[in-house]
């Protein structure tokens, strides 16, 4: 049975302060939990329905009724764990980086961890008003991809001034991806979800971009900002492979 402190601590944590203040985020689910417990991720504790093979002392048997008590989700999913948030490592700039300006949607921001886990991006700079990457519902949806990239929260004004790379921005009046020469190595700068990238860093970008749009009435006014990082990588890395 959970205690009184053990669910104000857990509850606590939808938090980004507490999430701060105790060094710890929630996972949720048995696929990113284990995800997590096969990474360099420490376990702080588990509670599940259902025992996992990991040792005792670190996992708390409970009933449904108290995982509903617990859990962030509509639908609790067996289990869910406390983990010790890890110290970022330094950023490698001699490679392709993606950062984010102010990306504030949850769902956006664990969506293009994974698209950096998929396309092989292991560095994520972030700029401090982005979401909190240990965000219960950014977690959720990185599906255990928050263990294989290594998340930054920089000022990304300071980050590009001292990043010896070439700056790509995301524009809606940018230069054609698919017309454009594209290097191995870089840094890829998303925007806001409804302001795009702010000024500050957009003096800072060397290369404008921008994802044509091919329909006839030509009336979307923008697309989603996980979307366009999904086709820019896929444009970055497909000109990778034919050089």
């Amino acid at each position: 049975m959970l205690s009184k402190n053990q669910i104000k601590l857990i509850t606590s944590l939808k938090q980004k302060k507490y999430r701060q203040n105790h060094g710890l985020f929630v996972a949720e689910g048995y696929k990113t939990i284990q995800e997590l417990l096969q990474s360099s991720i420490e376990l702080y504790h588990l509670y599940t329905t259902e025992p996992f093979n990991i040792d005792a002392k670190h996992q708390t048997l409970i009933e449904n009724s108290d995982l509903k008590k617990i859990s962030f989700l509509k639908s609790p999913n067996t289990a869910l764990a406390l983990f010790k948030i890890p110290e970022p490592k330094p950023v490698a700039t001699n490679e392709l980086i993606v950062a984010l300006d102010d990306v504030r949607d949850p769902g956006n921001l664990g969506t293009i961890i994974r698209l950096c886990d998929w396309f092989g991006i292991t560095n994520l700079v972030c700029s401090e008003a982005t979401v909190d990457c240990y965000n219960p519902k950014v977690v959720q949806a990185t599906m255990g991809s928050i263990t294989r990239v290594n998340i930054n929260y920089k000022p990304l004004n300071v980050f590009l001034e001292t990043c010896k790379t070439e700056t790509f921005g995301a524009f809606m009046d940018g230069e054609n991806i698919y017309k454009k020469s594209l290097p191995k190595q870089g840094v890829i700068v998303m925007g806001n979800e409804a302001n795009g990238i702010s000024k500050d860093v957009e003096n800072l970008v060397n290369s404008r971009i921008s994802i044509p749009r091919f329909g006839n009435i030509q009336a979307t006014e923008s697309l989603n900002v996980a979307t366009a990082t999904a086709i820019l990588l896929s444009e970055f890395k497909r000109a990778t492979i034919e050089k």
